[in-house]
């Protein structure tokens, strides 16, 4: 119990310590792109104004309501104070909308698009890995160079493939939006269907790069494990090939399990690539926008929410390694 409690407070502390380095950098980072968000917000709201005085005082009331005017330092404990309370202000590229609204709107865009497809990616990647280290043969002389390219496969590499065959010469499916650009959100039919098409292509582009990595993994675990002198002790016993078998995957399955918890950890920040390709609605796509519309207040708390769910999720699965493996604690002790 000693040693564990050590290695929980030592992870503990990496956390917190990579936390506020991750935090402040959140906040420093956005502000040193160049060029003037404020001064993008009032040439739109003051569009066919010849008045120098009215537009400068447009913009002098931004400045003060945005708080661009203030020292860094009064900003980065204003902006803590607000965090704290879950306030992020207003988007400067969608004011008056707040940086609240436009998350809410969007992430739930992104777990729907990347958690299934994370799941789907980890079962059929994994059965074929499985497969290929069972089975060989031409089976895994074919599967494991097809795996190798597809996992090296850049993520924009694919969905550009994908919109070009499937979107673009086929046109089977849309190349972008969540949804016809024509309609409005509602539970109908026909809106619904809309949604599902536009959704195929974002998918599958995420699914296949996931297959490749989670094949190649499968197949190594379970040679290794196949190759174990508990499966020669067991076979050499008379015990059957299929329970040998089923306890050789359950083996190789355990560092696999753990990937696939990275992966729902780092959800949010894994469909960033595909979602700008496609123009999906969700949060990549409106941190690019943010990025592109110098907008401080939606790059930091896209940045934090993704930053918060890497450190949580490596935190959570180091943290269930100390309880699951009992020669961390041995090692703590020591």
């Amino acid at each position: 119990m000693k040693g564990y409690r050590k290695y929980f407070l030592n992870k503990l502390l990496w956390f917190l310590v990579t936390f506020v380095f991750a935090f402040i950098l959140n906040f420093i980072l956005p502000r040193l792109m160049p060029g003037d968000p404020v001064a993008a917000i009032v040439s739109r709201f003051a569009q066919g104004m010849s008045d120098a005085t009215g537009v400068q005082a447009i913009y002098q009331q931004y400045v003060d309501l945005f708080g661009t005017n203030r020292p860094m330092l009064e900003q980065f404990f204003i902006y803590i104070k607000n965090v704290a309370r879950g306030d992020f202000g207003f988007s400067f590229s969608q004011y008056p909308r707040t940086v609240a609204d436009a998350l809410k709107s969007s992430i739930w865009w992104t777990i729907c698009l990347q958690f299934p497809a994370i799941i789907v990616g980890w079962l059929i990647g994994n059965t074929l890995g499985a497969l290929a280290a069972y089975l060989k043969g031409g089976f895994d002389k074919v599967l494991m160079p097809v795996s190798i390219f597809v996992s090296n496969f850049p993520a924009f590499g694919m969905a550009v493939i994908l919109m070009v065959i499937f979107g673009v010469t086929l046109e089977w499916f849309p190349t972008s939006g969540g949804y016809g650009f024509d309609l409005i959100p509602n539970f109908s039919w026909g809106f619904i269907w809309s949604v599902i098409v536009h959704y195929q292509l974002p998918f599958w582009s995420i699914v296949l790069i996931a297959i490749g990595g989670q094949a190649i993994g499968m197949r190594s675990m379970s040679i290794y494990e196949l190759n174990a002198d508990y499966v020669r002790y067991a076979r050499f016993m008379g015990i059957k090939d299929r329970k040998i078998v089923g306890y050789v995957f359950r083996n190789a399955m355990l560092p696999q399990v753990t990937g696939l918890a990275l992966s729902i950890g780092t959800m949010v920040s894994g469909a960033l690539v595909a979602e700008i390709i496609f123009s999906y609605p969700g949060l990549g796509f409106m941190l690019y926008n943010g990025v592109m519309g110098q907008d401080y207040p939606l790059i930091s708390a896209s940045a934090l929410i993704i930053t918060v769910m890497v450190l949580s999720a490596n935190f959570i699965i180091e943290i269930l390694y100390g309880i699951i493996d009992p020669r961390i604690k041995a090692a703590q002790a020591d």
